[in-house]
Formats: structure tokens, sequence, C-alpha cells
């Protein structure tokens, strides 16, 4: 149950003192610091944050303060509270992360989560031109390759494939595909989608580098077009 309050922007002690005030009903500092194992010092510096947070509450009986807290719905009202807030401001963020982004002509990707950034990128984007060698991607993806297959067949978005090594790539929907010899056989892929071309290096540790600029992008394809020329179906 700690964990699971601590998620919610408790800290741990502010977790364990307020459970044992659900628990207890109202309680002194010195039966929190009993009942928590938590130096008494530190029980007062968090009920303070609990009481800031609207979490808990005090009342003073015979000169002494007694501490209570608040409804657990509480914690849920303030969440909602903090995501509202947060709502509004996501638009300018969102304004200036992409204005930044469009300025990074080069981006840097590492690790199989690197790479399944580049490929949900293409998944955004009507036609999807592809080097590759066989089953490299499914190799070094292979449960991410099947939804991405199937994202992008449910949005129609076509894709032209270029096997490499030789091997004959397994046809799909929205696929054309074509192959080239061994000789022609490479680590690298290349993925060409809009203004976008992401050249990927397979390996123990995949890696991507993806290029947003129009010009380079003209330049893939036209490469692309060339190698789809000499390609076989």
């Amino acid at each position: 149950m700690y964990e699971e309050l601590t998620a919610s922007g408790l800290t741990k002690a502010e977790a364990r003192i307020y459970a044992a005030l659900v628990e207890l009903g109202k309680a002194q500092a010195g039966a929190l610091s009993r009942k928590t194992g938590i130096h008494r010092r530190n029980v007062y510096d968090a009920l303070e944050r609990l009481i800031e947070k609207g979490f808990a509450s005090f009342i003073r009986e015979n000169n002494k303060r007694f501490y209570m807290a608040s409804e657990p719905q509480k914690i849920i009202d303030s969440i909602d509270a903090k995501k509202e807030a947060l709502l509004s401001v996501i638009p300018l963020l969102e304004q200036k992360f992409n204005a930044v982004k469009q300025k990074q002509e080069t981006l840097f990707y590492k690790g199989v989560e690197g790479l399944k950034s580049v490929f949900d990128d293409q998944l955004n984007y009507r036609e999807i031109l592809a080097i590759s060698p066989a089953f490299a991607a499914k190799a070094a993806l292979p449960y991410y390759m099947k939804h991405y297959t199937n994202v992008r067949i449910k949005k129609k978005i076509m894709m032209k494939m270029i096997y490499t090594g030789g091997i004959r790539g397994k046809q799909m929907p929205m696929c054309e595909i074509r192959h080239l010899p061994k000789h022609y056989e490479s680590p690298v892929s290349l993925n060409i989608y809009g203004d976008n071309a992401a050249i990927i290096v397979w390996g123990i540790e995949p890696a991507a580098i993806l290029i947003s600029n129009k010009e380079v992008a003209r330049a893939f394809r036209n490469y692309f077009e060339l190698m789809w020329k000499i390609a076989k179906k």
C-alpha cells in the first residue's frame, strides 16, 4: 500500500504516517512515531507537509494536538487537480518542443527502445521506402514488428521493401517487395518516409540515425528508386 501512496506524490514517511492516521482515526505525534518507527522530529515534518497538501488536519484537546487523516478521496482529487494544471500548459510545451525538434535535423537513437521510436514515427506517414537485410528487424524486434506491421496495414500505409542478401522475404499486405543479390548484403537498413531518412545499424546494440531534411530525403529517395530498378521481384 505504501508504494501505491508514494506513486501519488507522497514521500515514504508521509505514506506510512497517512496510513497510520487512517487506521488510528486520530493520534498524537508520539503515537505515530511508535507505530511507524519514524523518528518523532521526522513525524512532525511529515505531518506538516500532509496538512499543507490537504491530506491531514489537527484538533486540540486539553491543550494537546491530535492529528487526523483527510478522506482518501482527497488524494485522487489532488492528482486530478495536478493533471488539469499540467494539461493547461501541455499545448505550449508541445509547441516549443516541436519548434526545437524541427531545428534538430539529425537525431541519434540507441538500443531496442530507440529503434521502436524510429519505427513508431514512420507510422505517421502515407508511404515507407525501405532497404533492409532480410529479417534483420524481425530478429531484433520480433514482437514489436508484428505490432508495427498490423498498425501499418490498419492505417493503409503502403511500403516498398528491398531485401538485401539474396534471401527472399515473406510477402505482406500493403507491401511491394523486391530482392537484391547476396553481394549487396549489408548490416545497415535505410528507411525513407516523408522528409525523413533513418539509417539503422543492426547488431548486438542496434542504433539509428534519423535525418529530417527535405533535400537529404529526396537524395535517398532517388537512391532507393535506382536500387528498386536493379532489384528483382
